[in-house]
C-alpha cells in the first residue's frame, strides 16, 4: 500500500513538473521579455517635417537616405517575373529570406533559378522559416547539390522550445547587393495570376534600387548570423551604391530576440504624426489596446482613417473574427473599414498624409508587432505615396464598406464566435 501511494506521489510530481515546464515554455513564447510601449504617443509634429525624419531615422536604427528608386509590383503576374529576372541576372550574390515557401509551380521556378545561379558560381544564401516552409525533397535537394547555402530558421529542437513562436516573417530578396525586393508575397501558387478569382490572391510587392538596398542586405545578414553564425560582407554583398532615383528611404528590422518592437513603434508614431489621412492595407488586422487608442486619437483630431481588410475569402478565419470583434471603438470614432471582395487580400501597406509610406512583411497585429522577425521599407516621397494611394482607391472599389450599424446588426452567433476569437486575438 505504501509503495502504491509512493508511486502515485511520484507520478503526481512528474505530472506537475511536465505541466510546469509546458506553462513555462508557453509563457516564454507568448510574453515579451521586456516592457513594451503602453502609453499613448502624443501628436507633436507632422510626417513631412524634418523632426519626423530625424525621429524615425534615429529611433528605428538605419537613417532615411536619399537616392532610391522603388517600383510597385501588383500580383503574381508582375511580382514573380520581376523577382526571377533579378535572380537570373545575378553575378555575385543572392540573399533570399522568406516565410512561405511551398512546393508547386512557383516553388519549382524559384528552386530552379536559384540552383542555376549557384552552379554558375554565384554565392546563393537562402533562409526559410521552418514553420512556413513546405517543400518536397525534389526542390530542396537540387538547390543544395548545386551549392545553395540553405538554412531553416528556428527548427524544432528541445533547446529551441523557448523561442519556437519567434518566426521570421521577413520577405527579402537581394541580388548582387544592388537590387532588393520586399512586400507581402510568399513563394506559393496561391499568388499566381492577377487576383482574378478566389484561388489567386491580391498582393503588392516592391523592387528597390539605390543606397537603401544596403540596409536591406543588412536585414538579411542579421538573421543569417543568428542561424548560420556566419558574416557575409565585402564587395559581393555591399558594393558601392550610386543614386538610382529621388526617394528618401530606409529598411529597418524588428525582432523579439533583440528586445525590439521597432515595427510597432513605427506604426504608432506614424499614425500619431498624421494630420490629414491614414490609409491601411492590412491582411491581418487585430489591433491591441494602444493601437486602437492611437487610431481613435487620430480620428478625434480630424484625421481620415481608412482600412482595406480581407473579406469572406480569408485564409485564417479565426483572425478575421478576432479582428471584427475589435472594430466597435474604431467605427464609433469614424474609421472607414472596407472588406475586399474578389479574393484573399494579402497587401501590407500604410500611407500617411500622402507623403509617408511603409511596406514590407508586417501585419497590423500582435504577432508581427511582438513575436515575429519583420522587415519594412519606408519611403518619404509625395509622388510615390500618391501612386500607392491610387492603388488603394482601386482596391477600395472592389471592396465593401462595413458601417457601424451593419457591424452592430451582425447575428448573435457571429458575435459569440468573434468574442471567443477575441480572447485569442493577441496570440494569433
Amino acid at each position: 500500500m505504501r509503495r502504491y501511494v509512493r508511486l502515485r506521489m511520484l507520478g503526481a510530481a512528474a505530472l506537475a513538473a511536465v505541466v510546469t515546464l509546458a506553462v513555462t515554455i508557453i509563457y516564454l513564447n507568448l510574453m515579451p521579455s521586456e516592457k513594451q510601449i503602453e502609453r499613448s504617443i502624443e501628436h507633436v509634429y507632422a510626417v513631412g517635417s524634418p523632426q519626423f525624419t530625424r525621429c524615425m531615422s534615429n529611433l528605428l536604427g538605419p537613417p532615411l537616405i536619399a537616392g532610391n528608386a522603388v517600383t510597385v509590383l501588383q500580383n503574381g503576374d508582375e511580382i514573380f517575373p520581376a523577382m526571377l529576372e533579378a535572380i537570373g541576372s545575378a553575378q555575385r550574390s543572392i540573399c533570399f529570406e522568406t516565410y512561405i515557401y511551398w512546393s508547386g509551380i512557383v516553388g519549382e521556378r524559384f528552386s530552379d533559378a536559384l540552383a542555376e545561379r549557384a552552379r554558375a558560381g554565384v554565392r546563393v544564401h537562402v533562409l526559410l522559416d521552418w514553420v512556413g516552409t513546405h517543400l518536397d525533397d525534389e526542390l530542396l535537394d537540387p538547390m543544395r547539390e548545386a551549392g545553395v547555402q540553405l538554412e531553416l530558421y528556428h527548427p524544432l529542437h528541445w533547446y529551441t522550445l523557448a523561442r519556437f513562436n519567434n518566426r521570421t516573417h521577413r520577405k527579402l530578396l537581394i541580388v548582387d547587393g544592388r537590387i532588393g525586393f520586399t512586400g507581402g508575397v510568399g513563394i506559393a501558387d496561391v499568388w499566381l495570376g492577377d487576383a482574378q478569382d478566389p484561388d489567386h490572391w491580391r498582393e503588392s510587392h516592391f523592387r528597390l534600387e539605390g543606397p537603401a538596398v544596403g540596409q536591406m542586405q543588412a536585414a538579411f545578414i542579421d538573421n543569417w548570423i543568428k542561424t548560420r553564425s556566419e558574416l557575409l560582407h565585402g564587395e559581393d554583398y555591399f558594393p558601392e551604391a550610386p543614386a538610382a532615383g529621388g526617394f528618401q528611404a530606409q529598411v529597418f528590422t524588428s525582432s523579439p530576440t533583440s528586445g525590439s518592437e521597432n515595427v510597432r513603434l513605427m506604426y504608432l508614431l506614424s499614425i500619431a504624426s498624421a494630420r490629414e489621412h491614414v490609409r491601411l492595407s492590412a491582411s491581418y488586422f487585430v489591433p491591441d489596446e494602444l493601437s486602437t487608442r492611437t487610431l481613435v486619437a487620430a480620428l478625434q483630431r480630424g484625421v481620415r482613417v481608412e482600412a482595406i481588410l480581407p473579406g469572406k475569402h480569408m485564409d485564417v478565419e479565426i483572425t478575421r473574427k478576432a479582428s471584427r470583434a475589435r472594430w466597435g471603438p474604431l467605427l464609433e470614432a469614424g474609421m472607414e473599414i472596407y472588406e475586399y471582395q474578389p479574393t484573399m487580400y494579402h497587401c501590407k501597406v500604410m500611407i500617411v498624409d500622402d507623403q509617408w509610406v511603409s511596406v514590407g512583411s508586417t501585419n497590423f497585429d500582435n504577432r508581427s508587432f511582438r513575436m515575429n522577425d519583420e522587415a519594412n521599407l519606408n519611403v518619404l516621397d509625395p509622388g510615390f505615396a500618391r501612386e500607392l494611394a491610387q492603388v488603394f482607391e482601386e482596391d477600395k472599389r472592389r471592396s465593401l464598406r462595413i458601417t457601424l450599424e451593419e457591424w452592430r446588426r451582425r447575428p448573435l452567433r457571429e458575435k459569440l464566435a468573434e468574442a471567443i476569437a477575441d480572447l485569442l486575438g493577441d496570440l494569433l
